[in-house]
């Protein structure tokens, strides 16, 4: 694994010079790159009360672009991760396309796992932190890296952007 320090220092400096939300989205992303590893890394914020997802940070603008919302569907991963408030870890396509109807365009971009960190404020999930990989990638040590090194992070940086 990876020592986290640097990067850790190197995301505390970034948040701690943001002054806009995406400044602050950037350094998240670089600290999950530089530590727990994505090839592609995204934010949702969800919005409960209209059943609304949005896309409010992507480091794929062209496939993932930040523009619009989309309906948040009653299945097996929002029981998991808006009920329970759980982390999804899907470490297959075919897995993936169980809960996600993007996963033919997630396989052409050269990811098969995925890991949706949610992040919980004031008891209410108010977005996933979501980062993508090769099949197989998210282990469960990278997992536990995941939650131990991104969590609190994560709860900054959409504290800072509310």
């Amino acid at each position: 694994m990876t020592n986290t320090d640097t990067a850790r220092r190197t995301f505390e400096k970034a948040l701690s010079e943001a002054t806009t939300d995406e400044q602050a989205y950037v350094a998240l992303c670089a600290l999950t790159k530089a530590t727990v590893g994505a090839k592609l890394f995204t934010v949702m914020t969800a919005d409960m009360d209209a059943m609304l997802a949005r896309r409010v940070y992507t480091d794929d603008v062209e496939n993932y672009p930040t523009t619009g919302t989309k309906e948040i569907e009653m299945n097996r991963w929002f029981e998991q991760v808006h009920g329970r408030h759980e982390t999804f870890v899907s470490n297959t396509l075919a897995d993936i396309d169980t809960v996600f109807p993007d996963a033919e365009l997630i396989g052409k971009l050269g990811c098969g796992s995925v890991i949706n960190l949610p992040v919980i404020l004031g008891g209410k999930m108010v977005a996933t932190v979501n980062f993508l990989h090769e099949e197989g990638y998210y282990t469960p040590e990278r997992v536990a890296m995941a939650h131990e090194v991104l969590r609190l992070p994560a709860m900054a940086v959409l504290a800072l952007a509310a």
